[in-house]
């Protein structure tokens, strides 16, 4: 068991990131014409829109809640006043509402994948394969919340904290050893995280990297003069 979790939270993540970005730079360089959303909006918008914009805005909150809590040292926030026990229930907050607000999302663009003739015969194997691995990473995460209810002092927060932070500095086993005796949902919650980023130089997620952020200063463009 102690290898196992070795392998899984010391070695595991370093793997898969390692896959995560030589995949996108190889995909990139040899296969750039793949490289795009492969949007079905002609087919279908309605649902698209909303389940679009739900899933977005739900995902994105939710990484960035990820990626302030686990990579912020805890003495930051000692030095700020936030306790682990408030910092946890405001995660606990603020994770549960973007995660159902996501899980909507997610669960009319699942549907819509699957009822819909016309965007279901333009849906890959990978298509369908991200959207259940991202579904079932949701519901772990939504799981976890209930969890962290019979521990509201912080303490597990701590640990996987504890982990991120190593793993950043290089120290793999450390970061194992932190969390051998979190709750198995975390565990799982970590290794299909890790998983997903396996499998993104592979499917459609790789537009990501692609987000349109210069349209923001970008110079207006004129179309059409008046008169």
């Amino acid at each position: 068991m102690n290898s196992m979790n070795h392998f899984l939270f010391g070695l595991y993540p370093y793997i898969a990131f390692a896959i995560f970005l030589l995949g996108c730079l190889i995909r990139y360089d040899r296969d750039q014409y793949t490289w795009k959303t492969g949007s079905s909006q002609m087919l279908e918008s309605k649902q698209l829109k909303i389940g679009s914009r739900l899933f977005h805005i739900g995902v994105i909150m939710i990484l960035i809640g990820h990626f302030v809590g686990l990579l912020t040292p805890h003495q930051v926030w000692d030095f700020l006043g936030v306790s682990a026990a408030f910092k946890q229930k405001v995660a606990m907050g603020a994770g549960g509402l973007f995660g159902i607000i996501c899980f909507a999302g997610l669960t009319i663009l699942i549907k819509r994948r699957l009822t819909n003739p016309r965007v279901r015969a333009n849906t890959s194997k990978m298509d369908l394969t991200i959207l259940f691995l991202l579904y079932a990473q949701l519901i772990l995460g939504l799981i976890s919340i209930f969890v962290s209810m019979g521990h509201l002092d912080g303490s597990e927060m701590l640990k996987l904290m504890h982990w991120a932070q190593q793993l950043v500095i290089f120290n793999g086993t450390e970061a194992a050893s932190s969390i051998a005796n979190v709750h198995i949902i975390f565990k799982l919650h970590i290794v299909l995280g890790m998983t997903l980023f396996v499998v993104f130089p592979f499917s459609r997620l790789v537009h990501i990297w692609s987000v349109p952020v210069k349209y923001v200063r970008r110079s207006y463009q004129i179309v059409r003069s008046k008169g």
